[in-house]
């Protein structure tokens, strides 16, 4: 009996140690699932963070393409192969290839010189000479004659084990805008470079031009009270006169070129008969023809109703008719309009003088540009007559064979 109770104490105290044994077991299990379950609880929150943060650059990413109009597109180096990964360029007409375009195809649509230098900053990229490359081109609008400017930057953005590049990362915009406004400023800087030298070519010429008249009217009239023979004094004071009218002529021309120009002198819209106008100025041109020289009119109508400027047609006409007189020695001159056409009417003076060289025939409407320097005036007249036929809203021109005449025109809308 005693030793049953002996067994019975000592199985009791070996379940009272597994016991012990296992609850100490358990409580040390369970610190160290909650240490556990804090760690992957951490982990999670920085993952999360992470996701957070990768998602708002994601949106700052975009919003950056976005403002920018950018398009991004990466290149496979080894396929030869492009694809675009966004695109917010503006323009609905932008090219984008689809994703595995061949680059050549991609090189096809850019336009020379451009071409060249996009497929040399990809060489220098994949050779390793360029680190970022940077090209601007015009590109082909697909199914269009149409051209836009790109403006594209390029860099490596994966590499193999050797260290020769796989991927090629870049973006594009589309730089219309900025290449006019850069037309624009190159235009304003040739003009204002054009400007001043036809202000100094003005000077010089105008210079000469005027000193020659007044040199014989200030000389003329200094000998004039020392001449006593009637017909030399009357032979003195018609020289006097007429290089007073040349000078009053190439005054009024710059006048007349400056008001213009300066948007000084309005229109003055009226309604004439074009025919009879002609013929006034014919008849008053004909005494200053050269011996030999006939002038005649010829109208494709007997009367022609025009609403214009008259005093600046007029203008023109003179001018047209004292050249026509001034370079015909011999054989006609002949004044006339041909039928309307759209609205629009074509006079004309047509001699049979020396005629012009076609190398010529745009320059004589130049300010001060002399085909011959030997040939009194001061080369306004012609820059004068575009000048009033621009401001009619009409045009002027030439057509001309080499000593065999030429036919002097400027057109102009009939209302």
């Amino acid at each position: 009996m005693e030793e049953i109770l002996l067994y019975v104490n000592h199985q009791s105290s070996m379940s009272s140690i597994f016991l012990w044994a296992g609850l100490i077991g358990a409580i040390l299990l369970s610190i160290w699932l909650l240490y556990y379950q804090h760690g992957i609880t951490k982990n999670l929150d920085y993952e999360l963070k992470q996701l957070d943060k990768v998602k708002k650059h994601n949106v700052e990413y975009e919003l950056i393409l976005k403002a920018m109009h950018l398009s991004t597109w990466h290149l496979d180096v080894r396929q030869r192969q492009i694809t675009f990964d966004n695109d917010f360029r503006e323009g609905s007409d932008s090219y984008a290839p689809l994703p595995g375009t061949p680059l050549e195809e991609v090189f096809s649509v850019i336009e020379e010189p451009g071409r060249q230098l996009v497929i040399k900053n990809f060489e220098d990229l994949v050779n390793g000479r360029l680190e970022l490359g940077r090209a601007q081109y015009k590109v082909k609008v697909p199914h269009s004659k149409d051209t836009y400017w790109a403006d594209s930057y390029a860099t490596i953005a994966e590499r193999d084990v050797d260290g020769k590049p796989i991927t090629i990362a870049g973006a594009t915009m589309r730089i219309d805008e900025q290449k006019s406004i850069e037309t624009e400023l190159i235009t304003a800087r040739n003009r204002a470079e054009e400007s001043d030298r036809l202000k100094t070519a003005f000077v010089a010429n105008i210079s000469h031009e005027i000193r020659t008249p007044l040199n014989a009217i200030v000389g003329f009239t200094g000998i004039l009270p020392d001449v006593t023979d009637e017909e030399e004094r009357k032979s003195l004071l018609a020289l006097v006169n007429e290089n007073t009218t040349k000078l009053l002529r190439i005054i009024d021309d710059v006048v007349s070129i400056s008001k213009i120009e300066a948007g000084e002198d309005e229109l003055v819209m009226t309604n004439f008969e074009l025919g009879m106008i002609l013929s006034e100025h014919v008849d008053s041109c004909q005494h200053d023809c050269k011996p030999g020289v006939t002038m005649t009119t010829q109208f494709a109508s007997e009367a022609q109703m025009v609403t214009s400027d008259l005093n600046r047609v007029c203008e023109i006409l003179k001018h047209l008719l004292n050249n026509a007189v001034k370079f015909t020695d011999a054989g006609s001159i002949v004044v006339g309009y041909d039928a309307p056409v759209d609205g629009r009417i074509r006079v004309w003076v047509r001699d049979t003088g020396k005629g012009i060289a076609p190398e010529n025939q745009e320059r004589i409407f130049e300010r001060f540009f002399k085909v011959d320097e030997f040939i009194p005036g001061a080369g306004l007249g012609l820059s004068l007559c575009r000048t009033m036929a621009y401001s009619l809203g009409g045009q002027v021109g030439v057509e001309s064979t080499l000593n065999e005449g030429s036919t002097f025109w400027f057109e102009i809308p009939i209302q």
